[in-house]
């Protein structure tokens, strides 16, 4: 309550000023701030200013009046968005916009009746949101956006109002009046999430490690409020809404969130996984230690509960009674003991030595003793942020001869020093990690092959479940086989994984009023989406014999999930979807079948059926797909980026009124010039800005352009990672899309206005508008590298997903980041590779365009392969090896027109041109046109490929 939200529009254009309109009404209504916490709050206020605003000279002309030169710079690019051309914002009312700011707090502190701590929940959570309704200034998306200093127009004053409130509280919280930074982290990742056999499973451990997070830091949140917690951002994540619910804010105020409206689990962001495995938090000094341990008491406290309820209906289902003597609890309570492994540590601000107003820096001696083990400095030396030249610059009172001089800084400055310092404890601390060795003598769980299985008889663990028919497990498999397959038997954490997608359904249809369905495609209807889709398109007409091979199988409960965008495109014909959902539980019936007649048989009614959407020209050659695409998109140097800043220059991000001047002076000051070149620190503001990035990213982008633009299914999606299984067809443009997204920039896929689905998303300048939403992406600086597998839809998962690892690896390794690998799993055995920089990925798209020309030779490329083979190494020189390729490549084609077309000597150029850029410049050509040619060969049925129809406008309704 110290800003108010529109500060930078109201800002030297009322009398009253920021602090004396909107801001001093909002206090008196809720009764005041006694002196002491007005002295709290100050302080609060000066220490996020310091930690968040870069310091100029004081003789500077500081005063910007943000209306008359609206700019805002991006926090992690730098790059500068002149608002100016979007409208005169001089011209706006500044007595409305406040009376309106005014109104929209007023209308939540009256909807939560007065209650101050559900107000301060309220304001927190939508203080950012103007209703409609209320915004007759029409600020629209820039409400979000407004800067918090119009000086350094970097970070939103909204980010500004959390520090502030972060800070204020946490030394509210203490007896001393201390804060400290706390950090938390929970294991394992890799191995919980990689630890599947089906897709459900992988959704599963995504998801539930997620939960796993906000369950740790809960305890936290529910003590100091949730604008402690810097990173992750958690306003507006669906766990915290429903949270927020529970402590009592109205649910009426949820009425617009994503996750309230969203019928299907496809859509609804409550199936995100949304937070990451870690988090810092502001604390009080002196909770921290309770803090911590009060949140890895709760994390585990909650799995076990979980572990038992999920165990209590395993029992219910095989009909065995609910009984604490069974065997399987006590082995539940031994697997589950001491999981998930949790992590922290912890760093008071009381290292640095200050004025006891809080408002001037007096000392760092005890700061640079605790730094100088972890950069290998002398005892006391200064080291790491302390040695920085900012820090030289900004640490006492400096009078340069031409009379420039800087603000002394107060603890808030130290950010940067205090966050380095508790990562290196951190990583000290998850380095030696405490080892409980647990005895586990009978067969292994079959996933994991670590855990015994559960049993309710320990004297089955003594043989192999395969030589048993009456195990838990074997009764589970017939009753109820979505938990279990027939001779699958699990342990603690793979009973959880495997039961957790039904048990989350409930919970959240519970908390929306819904009924949630199935919801994880299968591999198998990924490998058909494309076919389904122009199935449906061409009038999903079935063949004969469709409904008696339905009445054969006898699955009346065909709850079978379908790619989003075709249940969204032909929502108005559910016969059509019935259908489709029927022909893929034929295709599972006919995989689960040992009858190889009887699965032909039904394999045949599926071809025959999805036949009848394409022309007749190619009836005789149609198949069914069997291959599909996985992606595992990761942002390149996440770590490095929060903990050294981003390399955004300081005088970068300053208005440029205040950069002009700095930039005049630093022509004849070389300390001031070096200090503006250099890169900013880390700031709580900027750690803030990477995470809001993250959360629209995950939890709005990348679910519209995998499940809206394109066939694919999204199975993770938490901050900088990305993991979705996509149709062959769809798998490069929406990897070059999701990298375009990532940016927020148009630069690998061009917008198409022509899609009713992809024109509500546009991206530009770092930022994402999604119907009319201004989501604030990563930036132009930011990259991300990406590994992609082709793999049959039989494959076992679990080494399908050993090789996305591999390959997202090998982007970052052998394509040294802001790159993407390629790997193609044959089914006949074998494997291609191809590693490619993002912007090399256009060459490959027209390649394998080409090739799935009809009259393209599919010999083709085994003919270029050939005369490789006799070809001397290029020397540096792309010309001979680009004609022999145009003129193999044109050979090939049936037609003259289709290889002019597509200008197969330019092709051919450009795939030269790259080639001598590699090694091995033959066997790279080699790998680029066989994986090229197998792209081709698995899409040619998917022949619409780019050519998506527009069915009406209504489809994206």
């Amino acid at each position: 309550l110290h800003d108010p939200g529109e500060k930078s529009l109201i800002l030297m254009r009322t009398r009253e000023g920021h602090e004396g309109g909107s801001v001093r009404v909002l206090r008196e209504m809720l009764g005041g701030l006694p002196d002491a916490d007005e002295v709290l709050v100050k302080r609060a206020d000066w220490w996020a200013a310091a930690a968040d605003r870069p310091q100029w000279p004081r003789d500077f002309a500081g005063r910007v009046r943000w209306t008359d030169k609206p700019v805002l710079v991006h926090p992690i690019s730098g790059e500068e968005y002149d608002l100016q051309e979007h409208g005169r914002l001089e011209e706006t009312d500044p007595d409305s916009i406040a009376a309106r700011s005014l109104e929209h707090f007023r209308r939540l502190h009256e909807a939560c009746e007065g209650d101050l701590r559900k107000t301060l929940l309220a304001f927190w959570r939508f203080g950012p949101e103007l209703d409609e309704d209320e915004d007759n200034e029409k600020l629209g998306a820039l409400w979000t956006q407004l800067p918090a200093d119009s000086r350094v127009p970097d970070h939103s004053i909204w980010e500004h109002l959390d520090l502030v409130s972060a800070f204020a509280g946490a030394f509210a919280g203490d007896a001393r009046g201390e804060v400290a930074l706390l950090t938390m982290t929970i294991g394992p990742v890799q191995p919980f999430i990689a630890a599947a056999r089906s897709t459900s499973d992988l959704w599963a451990g995504s998801h539930l490690l997620s939960r796993l997070a906000w369950e740790t830091m809960r305890p936290l949140i529910e003590a100091l409020g949730p604008d402690a917690v810097l990173f992750p951002r958690l306003r507006g994540i669906p766990q915290v809404d429903l949270w927020l619910i529970e402590q009592g804010v109205p649910s009426r105020l949820f009425g617009k969130a994503s996750w309230k409206g969203s019928a299907s689990a496809d859509e609804n962001p409550l199936f995100a996984a949304a937070l990451p495995n870690r988090f810092v938090a502001l604390v009080p000094a002196g909770r921290a230690r309770e803090l911590a341990e009060s949140s890895t008491q709760a994390v585990r406290d909650w799995i076990r509960a979980k572990g038992r309820e999920a165990l209590e209906r395993l029992l219910e289902a095989a009909g065995e009674p609910v009984d604490d003597r069974l065997h399987c609890f006590g082995q539940l309570e031994r697997q589950l003991k001491g999981f998930p492994e949790v992590y922290w540590a912890s760093v008071p601000f009381t290292l640095i030595d200050h004025s006891p107003d809080g408002k001037r820096v007096t000392g760092t001696e005890r700061l640079a003793r605790a730094l100088a083990p972890f950069h290998g400095a002398a005892a006391g030396a200064p080291s790491g942020f302390l040695a920085s030249p900012a820090w030289q610059v900004l640490q006492q009172d400096i009078s340069w001869q031409d009379g420039t001089n800087f603000w002394t800084p107060n603890p808030g400055t130290l950010y940067p020093a205090l966050y380095d310092l508790v990562e290196r404890v951190l990583a000290a601390t998850k380095a030696v990690r405490p080892f409980e060795q647990v005895r586990e003598t009978g067969w292994k769980d079959s996933i994991t092959g670590e855990a015994e299985w559960l049993t309710t008889d320990p004297d089955q663990l003594e043989r192999s479940y395969r030589q048993q028919t009456d195990t838990l497990w074997a009764r589970i498999a017939e009753k109820r086989p979505a938990w279990a397959r027939p001779g699958e038997h699990l342990g603690a954490l793979s009973m959880l994984k495997r039961l957790w997608p039904t048990r989350f359904a409930q919970e959240a249809g519970k908390a929306v009023g819904r009924n949630f369905g199935r919801f994880v495609v299968s591999t198998h209807t990924m490998a058909l989406a494309h076919q389904l889709d122009r199935w449906l398109e061409h009038g999903a007409l079935t063949t004969e014999g469709f409904v008696e091979a339905l009445e054969r199988i006898g699955r009346e409960d065909r709850s079978i999930a379908l790619p989003p965008r075709i249940v969204k495109r032909y929502r108005g014909q559910a016969k059509a979807l019935e259908d489709a959902r029927g022909l893929l539980a034929l295709m599972e019936a006919a995989q689960e079948t040992e009858d190889a007649a009887e699965a032909e048989s039904l394999r045949r009614v599926v071809q025959d059926t999805l036949k009848q959407g394409v022309k007749d020209e190619e009836k005789a050659g149609f198949r069914l797909e069997t291959y599909y695409g996985l992606l595992l998109m990761d942002g390149d140097r996440m770590g490095a980026l929060l903990a050294e800043g981003g390399g955004v220059r300081f005088q970068e991000c300053f208005h440029k009124t205040i950069r002009e001047q700095f930039e005049h002076r630093a022509q004849h000051n070389e300390q001031l010039k070096q200090y503006g070149e250099m890169p900013r620190p880390p700031s709580p503001g900027r750690h803030m800005a990477i995470s809001g990035a993250l959360n629209d990213f995950a939890l709005h982008v990348v679910p519209h352009i995998v499940q809206r633009e394109y066939l694919g299914r999204l199975l993770y999606g938490g901050g900088d990672d990305v993991l979705a299984m996509l149709p062959v067809a769809d798998l490069l443009p929406a990897a070059a899309r999701l990298r375009d997204a990532w940016s927020g920039q148009t630069r690998l896929i061009g917008q198409d206005d022509s899609d009713s689905f992809r024109r509500r998303l546009k991206l530009e300048k770092g930022h994402a508008l999604l119907d009319g939403r201004l989501l604030r992406m990563m930036g132009e600086k930011a990259t991300a590298s990406a590994g992609l597998v082709v793999a049959h839809h039989q494959a076992p998962l679990a080494r399908v997903l050993r090789e996305l690892r591999a390959a997202e690896r090998g982007a970052k390794d052998e394509g040294d980041r802001n790159a993407l690998q390629i790997r193609v799993l044959k089914r006949s055995g074998g494997a291609l590779q191809l590693t490619l920089k993002w912007s090399q990925l256009a060459t490959l798209r027209k390649l394998y365009a080409f090739l799935r020309e009809p009259d393209v030779s599919r010999r083709a490329v085994y003919h270029c392969l050939q005369w490789l083979r006799d070809l001397p190494e290029p020397k540096g020189d792309a010309k001979m090896l680009a004609s022999l390729l145009a003129y193999q490549l044109r050979r090939q084609a049936g037609k003259k027109s289709t290889a002019d077309h597509h200008d197969v000597e330019r092709l051919a150029s450009d795939i030269a041109r790259l080639a001598i850029e590699q090694q091995g410049p033959l066997e790279w050509t080699g790998n680029f046109l066989s994986v090229a040619e197998f792209l081709a060969r698995e899409t040619r049925a998917s022949s619409q490929f780019a050519q998506r129809s527009e069915r009406d406008e209504g489809e994206a309704a």
